[in-house]
């Protein structure tokens, strides 16, 4: 029997767990200068190595579920923490730019074994009552990360070098991994997901409407927010410490939006989370279209930008388990997927889209993109199981 203290420990090690995840996920973004500038590349090209991680978990985290979900979860963290580290550490030694993209598929790999266990693994430390507080434990590595790891990622980046940053994301990797083998218990069982339960779910017009929902609107913002770091250098004349400043502000915005979001779930349904969200993002893409060549005015509209995004990503996990309650362990794993593919989908976007329209282009595509995830939305509302009962 575990004390709570042990517990708390546990679940603390797995937070940690995420946040380096998230980090090593993400520092791409702010770090597409020194990147271009280590390995000769453009930022389109820099922006295709969050695609590939992308694509790669996109596709890779369901399919472990089928084909490894059995094994004991804490044993699927570690595995996916040793070779998320061994990617990282390739990244920081990789000689030529197609090492850096199979180093970013690497990373992807690991990835998709770390971030569809960890709250499942989190939540069966504890009893059912203390679930959702336990849950909440690891999922704050996430909102850490957005708050200080990226924004310090990006400062390590551009201060101490790109190499030097994968290299330390690499040590972490490994070292909580003896972390977690310590302080985290190899009890939880896994639970393998039938194939056949996948193709279910990936040929229903609701259930892929649904997802479609996820993708489309996690590919809008990341086709903006992937060429942050270029937006703020080309169009808003920024330095370095600016690009700092713009994550740390997204992050600390981002925290926020995380307890605000607690408060407007008890009120309101998650269709209405999503659409009120979704129309603030839209509005906030026309804004900075429009608005001043400032900093202060970027910065604000981030501030915003990172509210509304922070509403959406916990109302669509609601939505996707009121729709496909039946299903939720894969719905879930199959959602993972869909946030991640359109996360590489974005970044790849972006990569194309800026350095023909730049950043009014980004813009635009945003929106486009925007309006696939409502045309998603009401189709799935349309053929929801939950709307024919209320019939």
């Amino acid at each position: 029997m575990r004390t709570d203290q042990q517990v708390t420990r546990a679940l603390r090690t797995l937070s940690v767990a995420y946040f380096v995840q998230a980090v090593g996920a993400l520092s791409v973004i702010g770090s597409l200068e020194p990147i271009g500038r280590e390995w000769g590349l453009s930022n389109a090209e820099g922006a295709y190595l969050m695609t590939a991680f992308g694509i790669t978990f996109a596709l890779a985290a369901p399919l472990l579920q089928v084909l490894l979900g059995h094994l004991h979860r804490q044993r699927q963290v570690l595995l996916g923490l040793c070779v998320f580290g061994a990617g990282a550490l390739l990244f920081a030694a990789a000689p030529t730019y197609p090492v850096l993209v199979v180093s970013r598929i690497v990373m992807g790999l690991g990835a998709a074994f770390i971030g569809p266990v960890l709250a499942a693994l989190g939540s069966s430390l504890v009893s059912s009552e203390r679930q959702g507080s336990a849950i909440a434990i690891v999922l704050l590595g996430l909102s850490v990360a957005g708050l200080a790891g990226i924004p310090l990622s990006s400062w390590v980046a551009y201060q101490v070098g790109v190499r030097s940053l994968f290299l330390a994301i690499s040590v972490a990797a490994f070292a909580t991994a003896l972390l977690i083998a310590w302080q985290v218990p190899n009890q939880s069982e896994g639970q393998r997901v039938a194939l056949s339960t996948l193709f279910k779910l990936l040929t229903r017009a609701h259930s892929l409407s649904v997802f479609g929902v996820a993708f489309f609107v996690t590919a809008s913002v990341y086709t903006t927010y992937s060429f942050i770091a270029p937006i703020v250098h080309d169009f808003y004349n920024g330095s370095a410490h600016d690009v700092s400043i713009a994550l740390l502000v997204l992050g600390v915005a981002g925290v926020t939006g995380n307890l605000l979001v607690t408060r407007l779930a008890a009120r309101h349904s998650s269709d209405r989370l999503l659409v009120g969200s979704m129309s603030v993002l839209a509005i906030l893409m026309l804004a900075l279209g429009a608005g001043p060549r400032s900093l202060g005015w970027l910065f604000l509209m981030l501030v915003m930008w990172a509210l509304a995004t922070d509403v959406i990503w916990p109302s669509q996990q609601r939505r996707v388990i009121e729709h496909l309650a039946e299903y939720r362990g894969a719905a879930l794993a199959l959602t993972a997927a869909f946030v991640f593919c359109g996360i590489g989908s974005g970044a790849a976007v972006a990569g194309w889209v800026y350095p023909i329209a730049g950043f009014t282009g980004l813009l635009g595509a945003s929106f486009a993109l925007m309006v696939l995830a409502v045309v998603c939305m009401l189709i799935s509302a349309k053929r929801s199981p939950l709307r024919a009962q209320a019939v």
